[in-house]
């Protein structure tokens, strides 16, 4: 297990290395950054897996499973809120569908845990989800990230998926979403972009998400401003901090277990 100082979850779990750029959210992936980290550190697992692209690291496509690391969970007893592949996605077109459903094994096998699955490729999940899992987990919420108007019918997409609990994660959120249907999303996340190359978010571009979220009865989680406050100069993300509207949300799905 892997704390995070993520604030919408309390570790990580990583049964995948490495992934690919599909759209404009994961230009400045911090994930492709600590890969590169990592396999400095000698850790094998990440060894190849980014390239230089001018003074940047970038993925090169090469996506490992980690069979080992399946066996992780069963010896976490305290039950945890636990992000799945912070440093990659699930649902990859080099996965296999295996190896997802023995991800999908695990999580049965550990109830005491919930366990958070964000992708960029909702589809693919919609229709493994839907034709080779054959029981909607209630420790497992699936999810979707959005950050603009763009690739925003990807909450179609999660609208497909058999899931107990569905949620959007709006982050980085670099442009507005626009009018978004959030029927059947039960959690909605939002954070602006850190790092030195961080794209600047705008406040209207929250309040938009935020005044859907409460019209439509989904719960609201508020991240961070990241670099870029909402006066539109540029500090360090602690420094930003995490009040919006001159307090902190950490709504989490009404109907989810009780976990960490």
């Amino acid at each position: 297990m892997a704390e995070t100082h993520i604030e919408w979850t309390d570790a990580t779990w990583n049964p995948v290395a490495g992934c690919s750029i599909v759209t404009a959210g994961c230009t400045n992936c911090y994930a492709m950054q600590m890969a590169k980290r990592l396999e400095a550190m000698g850790v094998e697992k990440y060894e190849g897996l980014t390239r230089r692209s001018g003074k940047r690291t970038v993925w090169n496509g090469v996506v490992r499973e980690d069979r080992a690391a399946l066996d992780i969970p069963y010896g976490w007893k305290k039950p945890k809120k636990i992000f799945v592949n912070s440093m990659s996605d699930l649902f990859h077109e080099q996965v296999t569908d295996q190896f997802i459903l023995d991800v999908w094994k695990v999580m049965r096998a550990t109830p005491q845990h919930n366990y958070q699955i964000l992708t960029k490729r909702p589809r693919r999940m919609a229709q493994l989800v839907a034709d080779r899992v054959d029981t909607i987990l209630p420790n497992v919420w699936l999810g979707t990230s959005i950050e603009n108007a763009e690739v925003r019918d990807r909450a179609d997409d999660l609208r497909a998926v058999p899931a107990a609990i569905r949620f959007i994660s709006f982050e980085p959120l670099i442009g507005p979403v626009g009018p978004i249907d959030l029927k059947d999303i039960d959690w909605a996340i939002v954070g602006g972009e850190s790092g030195s190359a961080a794209r600047p978010i705008r406040e209207e571009w929250i309040d938009e998400i935020y005044a859907q979220c409460v019209r439509q009865r989904t719960a609201f989680f508020f991240k961070q401003w990241g670099t870029w406050g909402k006066d539109n100069k540029r500090r360090s993300k602690k420094a930003n901090g995490r009040e919006y509207r001159g307090q902190f949300w950490d709504q989490m799905p009404e109907h989810a277990m009780g976990a960490g």
